[in-house]
């Protein structure tokens, strides 16, 4: 790393659905509870800092599993339209980090509050995500399962970065979120404040304000990278399952990247560096959020979260004239 850079008074941290959910799990309440105890402990250096935090978090596996529980008691139990299913994993999943987050902090002798809000964010209802699905959601299958899988419920599957087949929907981009001055209260309050889960449930507004839920999943990254520049945050962290981005990744010319600015990052993007199967969701929020007026991104793996606020490890991303 270059220069050490400054712990900052106000953060905003997203986290990916695997730190809530990993592939690994079968997914029971206690599996859920132990992993969610673990991120706590990750971000718990985080909390113990005199500052505004803000986290946000991704659902993909979580939501996709609520689809396919629906599905297969669909014929007994009326299933619920895709924005309550993301509705019912944002409010899961926040339960059990504030329970584990608070849990740690009273550990460590610190009172500080965590709370949840449920948010919902605006779509465009004329995005052209609506007409080409490609988010993915909810467990991996092979060929023939998903096959099966698709003619059976009607679902529209893809092949997810050599990793095998899922089910994919809509992902429009972010357009406003709802109520983000409550988040702001709060933080500024001192509490730590998780909202935004699985990129807020999407929503969309008509002509005199009346909003409705629609079916899709917001990219949480996307959301997260919207939230910090409307706060008027100034670094957005985002804790995932790697050390730093790579480029030529999987290659024997694989090689990370420590420090990197704004505009190589945008040629190292353009050159196809970075999938949409894997980093690339993560690279155009970093960009959006840094055209928005930020000023560093730090990817970092999640129980290096501490390290990489301090310049130690992590990829960081810096604006052009910094």
């Amino acid at each position: 790393m270059n220069a050490v850079p400054q712990i900052p008074g106000r953060l905003l941290v997203a986290i990916g659905g695997n730190a809530t959910h990993p592939e690994d799990i079968e997914g029971t309440s206690q599996e859920q509870k132990t992993i969610a105890a673990r991120t706590a402990q990750a971000l718990l250096p985080l909390a113990m800092l005199d500052n505004e935090l803000i986290v946000t978090h991704g659902n993909g596996p979580v939501v996709g599993k609520i689809l396919m529980r629906q599905a297969l008691t669909r014929d007994r139990i009326v299933p619920m339209p895709l924005d309550i299913c993301v509705a019912h994993s944002q409010g899961g999943i926040a339960y059990l980090l504030v329970q584990a987050l608070e849990n740690a902090l009273r550990e460590a002798g610190n009172g500080r509050h965590v709370a949840c809000l449920l948010t919902q964010v605006e779509v465009d209802p004329e995005d052209a995500a609506f007409e080409d699905p490609a988010k993915p959601i909810g467990p991996f299958f092979d060929a023939e399962q998903a096959k099966q899988i698709g003619m059976e419920l009607g679902w529209l599957m893809k092949e997810d970065s050599g990793r095998g087949w899922r089910h994919v929907v809509p992902s429009p981009r972010p357009k406003h979120i709802c109520d983000v001055s409550l988040v702001q209260v709060l933080a500024r309050r001192g509490t730590v404040v998780i909202a935004g889960g699985g990129g807020g449930i999407p929503v969309v507004r008509g002509p005199k304000g009346v909003r409705h839920g629609v079916a899709a999943v917001i990219d949480k990254d996307l959301t997260s990278a919207l939230m910090a520049n409307v706060l008027g945050i100034e670094l957005l962290m985002i804790l995932t399952a790697v050390p730093r981005v790579a480029i030529h990744f999987n290659t024997p010319r694989q090689e990370y990247l420590d420090r990197v600015t704004l505009r190589n990052l945008r040629a190292l993007h353009a050159e196809g560096h970075f999938p949409a199967g894997s980093m690339g969701p993560k690279i155009d929020a970093a960009i959006r959020f840094l055209d928005g007026g930020g000023d560093r991104v730090i990817i970092a793996h999640i129980d290096q979260a501490m390290a990489a606020l301090r310049g130690e490890t992590g990829t960081h991303i810096v604006a052009d004239d910094v």
